[in-house]
Order: C-alpha cells, then sequence, then structure tokens
C-alpha cells in the first residue's frame, strides 16, 4: 500500500470516527503506523501526503488537529476549521479552539487530558454560542488527533436527529446534561413540565426539572458511572416519585432519564406497611413461625418460634438454612429421635419439591413434648413452617378423659337416675340407674361407632311409656335447648307416672352450655312424709288436749284446794272445843292440801314451759333480800321439823335482773327438798356470791346427801328423788336455763347436798 493510501484510511477513519470502538483502536494503530512512516519518506512525498489528507477533510467538511508535546496544529480541513471556530465565537487559531472546548465544560478538559497523556479515545459533543461540534480524539504513538466537524443537528440537537426525535416522543422529562449538571438539550415533555417554550426559555428564568436530579447527573459525570435514584417532585402541582436515572454518554455529557414511579412507590409503601403488620401479627400468634426463602435460607420468624427452640437473635439473624438449622437443634436434642437423621434430614428438606401440597406431621420431642408441624409452600418461592405445641392440649385431652371417666363411674354409684345433654340437645352422658329407672336397655342410649348420639326427642320416645304427660316433657325441652338464660335457670318439681308412682325431677344449667337432669322415685317418701304429717298433726292434737286437760283440771282443784286450806287455817286459828287429835287432823290436812297446790303449781310450769308460755318478767331484784324472803317463807317448816335454816354471814349477791316470782319457786323448790332430806338437828343454809360475771345463788343441807348413781339424773322429770311429784328439779333447771343460767349440784351421801344455780349477773 502507498503512503498516499494509508494517509487516506487514516482521514476517513478520522471522519468516519463514529463507526465505534473497535474500528477506533483499528484507527489508531494505522496511525502510529503513518507517523513512522512519515518521518521516513522525504519532503515531498510529506507534501503530497499533506495535500491528500486536506482535500479529503475538506470533501467530508472536517478539520484534524494534531497535538504534539502539547501544541496544536491544524493538519486538514481549513475551511472546515474556521466553521468550527465561528460556532465557537473564537478566533480561527488552535490554540484558541482548543481553549473554547476545554471551557465549555470541565468535562472537556478531563477527556482531552485522557487522550493527550494516556492515549483514551474520546468521542463528545460542544455547544458553543452558534451551534455546537463533534469532538472525536484517538492517540497515535506520540501524537494526539483530534478531529472536528459542525454537529448535523443544530446547536441543540443530538447528533442523531432520529434519535432525537424519538427521545422527544418519550411522555416523560429527558434531558442531556454538562458534568456540572446543566440541561444542554431537553425533550418536549421537560420543557411541557417546566412550562417553557424551549431551552433558552428556562434558563433564562433559571428553571430546572429537580435540583437532586441535577446533582445526580453531576456524580454520574464525575464517577463515569451511573446513578439512579427516586426522588418526589412536584408535578403539574402534584407530588410524584419520579425515577431518575443518569448516564454518562459516550460522546459527552449525561443522559438524563426519568420515569414516573409514583403508582409502584405507592404500592411498595403499602408492601412494605402489610410486611410490618404481618411482622407484628406474627409476633402476636402464640404458634412459632418461620418462613424459608428459594434459596431454603431463613428469610423471616416470629419471637415464638426464636423462644420455641432457645435460639439466639443473633445467630437467626444471620439467616441460616434450613439444613444448617435441623443440623443445630440435632446437636442440642431438640428434634424427634430418629435412628436414621440423614433420612429424616432428607423428607424435610424434601417438602421444598412439594410445591402444590400442604403437608403436616407430629414431632414428639425429647422431654414428653409434642409438636404439630404444618408446612406449606410460599407463594413466592420457599416454604412457611408452622409449629404448634400440643402438648398443653393432648395434657388437657388426657384430663379431660379422665375426668369424663371419673365422673361415668361417679355417676354411676349414684341411685338416682342422672342424664346430661349438651347444648345441641343430645344425650352426652348418663349413668346406669338411668336406663334402670326408665326400663331402657343400655344400648339404645349409647351409640355405636362413629354414629351420633339420641336427641331428647328419641329419648323422650323411650321414656313416654312411664310418664305420659307430653307437657312436662316439652317444658323439659325447652329448659335444655332455649338459649334463654331464664329459660335455662335450675328448676325442679314432680311428675307421676301411669303406675301411680311419684317422680322428683331437677335440671341444672352447666358452664359448657350443657344440662343435667335427673329423676327420682320418691314414692315411698311421700307416703312417709304423710304418715310422718298425721303423726305430727295427732301430737299437735294431743299437745293441745294435754294442755286443755292441765288448765281445766288446775283450775278445778284450786278452788276446792284454796277452800280446803283457808278453813284448815281458820280452824287451827278460831277452833274451839278441837281435841289435841281434831288438831292433827286438821294439821294433816291442810299440809295434804299444800302439798298438792305446791305439786299443782309446779306441773302447770312445767306444761308452760313445754307450750312456749312461760314468760318472765325480768326487773331488778336485789339479792339478799330474795334470799331473806325464802328464809322466813320456810321458817315455821323448819322449826316444825327441828331443822335450822339460815343465811350465811357473807351473802354478796348485789342486784339480778330476773323474774322474781320464778326466782323465787326455784329457791322454795330446792328449800323443800333440802328440809326433806335433813333430819331433825340439821341445818339449810342459804349463799350467794358475784363473781365473773354471774351471781351464784346457793341452797346446802346436812341430810342424807344423794347416792352417786342418782346424781347423773336428779334434774330428770319424776326421778324419784325430785318434789313435789318428781318435778321440782326440772323445773328448778327449765326456770334457771330461761334465765341463761344453769344448776350445779355437790353431794356427798351422809354428809349433805348443795345446789348452786349460775345465772347471769344482766339476768340473760
Amino acid at each position: 500500500m502507498s503512503l498516499q493510501a494509508v494517509a487516506l484510511t487514516v482521514t476517513q477513519a478520522l471522519v468516519c470516527g463514529g463507526l465505534g470502538a473497535a474500528v477506533a483502536s483499528g484507527l489508531a494503530a494505522r496511525r502510529a503506523r503513518l507517523v513512522r512512516r512519515l518521518a521516513a519518506v522525504g519532503a515531498a512525498q510529506a507534501r503530497t501526503s499533506a495535500a491528500r489528507l486536506a482535500a479529503s477533510a475538506e470533501i467530508f467538511e472536517t478539520a484534524v488537529i494534531a497535538i504534539d508535546d502539547g501544541r496544536p496544529v491544524l493538519v486538514a480541513g481549513e475551511a472546515a476549521f474556521a466553521a468550527c471556530a465561528g460556532i465557537l465565537g473564537v478566533a480561527a487559531q488552535p490554540a484558541r479552539v482548543i481553549e473554547a472546548i476545554i471551557g465549555g465544560d470541565p468535562d472537556h478538559a478531563r477527556r482531552l487530558r485522557g487522550v493527550i497523556q494516556r492515549g483514551e479515545p474520546c468521542d463528545f459533543e460542544v455547544d458553543g454560542p452558534r451551534g455546537a461540534l463533534d469532538v472525536q480524539g484517538r492517540a497515535a504513538g506520540a501524537l494526539a488527533w483530534l478531529r472536528l466537524s459542525v454537529s448535523a443537528g443544530g446547536a441543540k440537537q443530538p447528533r442523531d436527529g432520529r434519535l432525537a426525535a424519538f427521545v422527544d416522543t418519550y411522555d416523560q422529562p429527558a434531558w442531556i446534561a454538562r458534568a456540572d449538571g446543566a440541561a444542554t438539550w431537553v425533550n418536549r415533555a421537560w420543557l411541557t413540565v417546566l412550562k417553557a417554550t424551549d431551552l433558552a426559555d428556562a434558563a433564562t428564568r433559571g428553571l430546572t426539572f429537580d435540583r437532586g436530579a441535577d446533582d445526580l447527573a453531576r456524580g454520574a459525570a464525575a464517577a463515569r458511572s451511573v446513578r439512579e435514584r427516586v426522588r418526589w417532585v412536584n408535578v403539574g402541582g402534584r407530588r410524584r416519585a419520579i425515577l431518575v436515572r443518569a448516564a454518562p454518554l459516550d460522546g459527552g455529557g449525561v443522559g438524563v432519564w426519568t420515569a414516573d414511579v409514583t403508582q409502584s412507590e405507592a404500592a411498595a409503601d403499602t408492601l412494605r406497611r402489610q410486611i410490618a403488620g404481618y411482622d407484628l401479627v406474627l409476633n402476636e400468634i402464640g404458634d412459632a413461625v418461620a418462613v424459608f426463602g428459594r434459596d431454603r435460607r431463613l428469610a423471616q420468624y416470629n419471637r415464638a418460634f426464636a423462644a420455641l427452640w432457645d435460639l439466639a437473635p443473633d445467630w437467626l439473624a444471620e439467616g441460616p438454612s434450613h439444613a444448617e438449622w435441623l443440623d443445630r437443634l440435632r446437636g442440642r436434642r431438640r428434634l424427634p429421635e430418629t435412628l436414621d437423621y440423614p433420612k429424616f434430614k432428607a423428607a424435610e428438606l424434601a417438602r421444598y419439591e412439594q410445591i402444590s401440597s400442604m403437608s403436616e406431621t407430629t414431632w414428639r420431642l425429647p422431654g414428653e413434648r409434642t409438636l404439630r408441624v404444618i408446612a406449606q409452600p410460599h407463594p413466592l418461592g420457599g416454604l412457611i413452617l408452622l409449629f404448634s405445641d400440643m402438648t398443653p392440649e393432648l395434657r388437657l385431652k388426657t384430663q379431660f378423659n379422665h375426668l369424663i371417666q371419673v365422673q361415668r363411674a361417679t355417676l354411676d354409684k349414684l341411685n338416682d337416675a342422672v342424664a346430661v345433654f349438651g347444648a345441641d340437645g343430645r344425650l352426652t352422658l348418663h349413668n346406669e340407674a338411668f336406663a334402670a329407672f326408665w326400663n331402657v336397655s343400655a344400648d339404645r342410649l349409647t351409640p355405636a361407632s362413629g354414629a351420633e348420639n339420641p336427641t331428647f326427642d328419641d329419648v323422650v320416645e323411650l321414656c313416654v311409656p312411664r310418664v305420659h304427660d307430653l307437657q312436662f316433657w316439652r317444658d323439659l325441652k325447652g329448659r335444655i335447648s332455649d338459649p334463654d338464660p331464664r329459660a335455662r335457670a335450675p328448676a325442679k318439681g314432680e311428675v307421676g307416672t301411669g303406675d301411680g308412682h311419684n317422680v322428683a325431677w331437677q335440671s341444672r344449667p352447666l358452664p359448657d352450655g350443657a344440662t343435667l337432669v335427673s329423676f327420682a322415685d320418691v314414692t315411698d317418701t311421700r307416703r312417709l312424709e304423710g304418715a310422718l304429717a298425721d303423726r305430727e298433726a295427732a301430737l299437735n292434737e294431743a299437745a293441745r288436749l294435754k294442755h286443755q286437760f292441765v288448765g281445766s283440771v288446775s283450775y278445778k282443784l284450786r278452788t276446792p284446794l284454796t277452800t280446803i286450806i283457808g278453813y284448815a287455817e281458820l280452824l287451827e286459828r278460831d277452833g274451839q272445843g278441837l281435841t289435841a287429835k281434831d288438831r292433827g287432823y286438821l294439821a294433816a290436812v291442810r299440809s295434804a292440801a299444800t302439798d298438792l297446790a305446791g305439786s299443782i303449781n309446779t306441773v302447770l310450769a312445767v306444761a308452760a314451759l313445754d307450750a312456749g308460755d312461760l314468760l318472765l318478767d325480768r326487773t331488778a331484784v336485789p339479792v339478799a333480800g330474795l334470799l331473806n324472803d325464802a328464809v322466813v317463807r320456810w321458817s315455821l317448816a323448819a322449826r316444825r321439823g327441828g331443822v335450822r335454816i339460815g343465811l350465811d354471814r357473807d351473802v354478796d349477791g348485789g342486784v339480778l335482773q330476773g323474774d322474781r316470782v320464778r326466782l323465787a319457786q326455784v329457791l322454795d323448790c330446792l328449800i323443800e327438798n333440802a328440809l326433806r332430806a335433813t333430819a331433825a338437828d340439821g341445818g339449810v343454809t342459804l349463799s350467794a356470791a358475784r363473781g365473773q360475771g354471774e351471781v351464784r345463788l346457793t341452797v346446802a343441807d346436812t341430810g342424807s346427801g344423794i347416792a352417786f348413781h342418782v346424781q347423773a339424773h336428779i334434774f330428770d322429770r319424776f326421778s324419784g328423788k325430785s318434789a313435789p311429784a318428781g318435778l321440782g328439779l326440772a323445773l328448778v333447771k327449765s326456770i334457771v336455763e330461761l334465765h341463761g343460767g344453769w344448776v350445779a349440784l355437790e353431794s356427798e351421801p351422809g354428809v349433805g347436798s348443795a345446789f348452786t344455780c349460775h345465772l347471769p349477773e344482766a339476768g340473760g
């Protein structure tokens, strides 16, 4: 190949440098060879080659500048060079043109330094006051070559007009920016958003699409890498999420592309909120949940999962694989005991292949813990594992079954017929007595395996032959099935059977909504109650007759006795002509009449006590006066019997709240018994003392005393030792107890006796 052909090839390569990086590297090699050959040929040949190079440059309207040791030299294309200098607004001198190129954008200086110092090819566009230039730079040995040409599309258009038109049809803002972020070309959408007529109008008004997008373009230019970010921008009065992508261009500058991602950002935000809510819900669930992703690594879990397996949160945060998690559990004896662990592990990992079905297994762990394990394929790939601790449930079920068995055994031991109906009205439990009571075979009440329990209506059909009252059964059904709490309130009653028996029934609501019903045959009980009622009526009638008889008899006896005693006393005082024998008879009559009157009074008092008619008339009773009056009343009788009667010197009774008449009656009974038991020359002493909130009245004698075997029954009625008529001491005991006190006896045969009445000082 001749030197001219080589030069022409180099020139064409410079002019057509847009063929790509591969051709550019080939041209660089050819330039290097051209420089070496130009140095070798003669001056004439050099002039010829230069002329041909200039002609080629003029044909393609291209200027070629060579930079040797930092000095720019115009090699070819003087006319094109002049046009390029005019576009930049400088003199047609290589140095001035290079300065204008460098001053237009800091990125241009960096690119030119790359060509000159490191031989890096470059291709960019330079904006001038009157248009735009295309600049291509290549290195050939020690020389750097620049090809300058006027941009075909005009001052503000990219090199390829069709590409610019295509970008201009994009409905989202897009533009080309310099290294400082200022826009050098914009599409129609950019102008529409900013409401500008053209880029010059926007520059004049200081408009820009987004300051953050400008910063992103500057960062992409400085780093020579693609930058991308979502910015919230006010577009048409509405806040929109805009994805901004800035990428350095081979021809210089930065291409900025935008896309409205408001809907996707809103969807992503909604998804994030849903995931956050999903996490909150998972953490509140008592069951352990774990999600393994497509890569079979732990992607998500809840607190119950970490607590169930007692795993460190730091280790879980690392996202261990499913296999690593199983190995960790096996090392800590948290997996079911198995002889072939590899087989168990392979079966667990094989769940990832079962993408269309859910599986459920049971793990029985060491320590009597049982888990229900549910594996569900994840819609996005992976596996969802759910662990439910069944241990409390199984333990509760065991306890429930045990309780049912205990209840059934307990019910079977009851004599009453008992049945339990569930909230659905079906028979859930009954005892053996229930089947026997209604004369029904047990197999008709117990369903076969898998069959449902009989309903209440089914049970009624079995029981109607004995109890025919259908209204009773309807009412009872309402108490079982009616959800109204008032209808299900506890109730009981009786119903008659067809064979004349009485059946008592009860219904009780149970806490679980069931109802317990019991039946018992109370025929014998009702008969016995009737007999007892008849007997009670007879006893009441007998008591009434007795009371009436005693009252009538006492009235009819008192009147003649009073007459007898009065006339006897009158004859004793005024009787003249009576012999000693007659006076003895008269005294005997008066004494017998007096004794009979006392017996009648005692009997009446006892009858009044039995009937509850004896009432106390409480007053303040001086104890000393009460005792002194008793001594006076019995002094004559004591003298007749040769017995001494008197008060103890240390009487300290104070005042007692009680019925004076009844207390005097008590003392009279005790004194009469004492005089009867005391022989002549003996003595009867009355005393009183206070202490510990009570008053103690004592009647002591020096008589024959009371045998020890009799003392235990001395206060019983008709004991034979109590006068009069065996009721005296019984009456004493009753009156003292009516006052709120009690009576004590101290006696020794042959020595004497002492009766002490312990009475409350306040009178009870």
